[in-house]
């Protein structure tokens, strides 16, 4: 099985050691604690505390592997502020072909770690980001999406 390579930013990287750490030390032993409060409450087969706490350390773990695998799987990029054309870790704005209120929505190309917020995500390898990517202000892209063929112009990038 292809081991899938994260493109990301040094900044996105040092952030997620920084939550790793986090999470593998302050969060576990946090976490412990709490699970071990909710025990002495009693019955644990009706102890919503208890019950309440395995689900946050399974989430908690979750996340750990999550955070791991991009760690061990990554390639930095550079963020190109000066880039008139889509590239990783670009906001590109488009309006779709056909919209009537020609309202554009912002699709931010790259890892959902590094996704700024409020911004939707495109995977460079999603059809939308691959059909962005390498285009300018201006261009009417089209993709295959599962309801068919879909046009967007890009009409602005940040």
């Amino acid at each position: 099985m292809a081991v899938e390579i994260h493109r990301i930013t040094q900044e996105t990287l040092d952030k997620l050691r920084a939550e790793y750490l986090h999470l593998t030390t302050v969060g576990r032993t946090d976490i412990a604690r709490v699970i071990e409060s909710a025990r002495l409450l009693g019955d644990l087969s009706e102890n919503g505390d208890y019950h309440a706490a395995k689900d946050a350390q399974g989430k908690m773990e979750s996340r750990i592997r999550q955070i791991d695998n991009v760690i061990r799987n990554h390639e930095i990029v550079e963020r190109d502020q000066n880039a008139n054309t889509v590239r990783h870790a670009t906001v590109a704005q488009v309006v779709y072909e056909g919209d009537r209120d020609d309202e554009y929505q912002e699709f931010f190309i790259g890892s959902i770690e590094e996704r700024p917020e409020g911004v939707l995500v495109a995977s460079p390898t999603s059809p939308l980001g691959e059909a962005l990517l390498g285009h300018s202000v201006g261009d009417l892209v089209e993709y295959e999406a599962p309801s068919g063929v879909l046009r967007v112009r890009i009409v602005g990038l940040r």
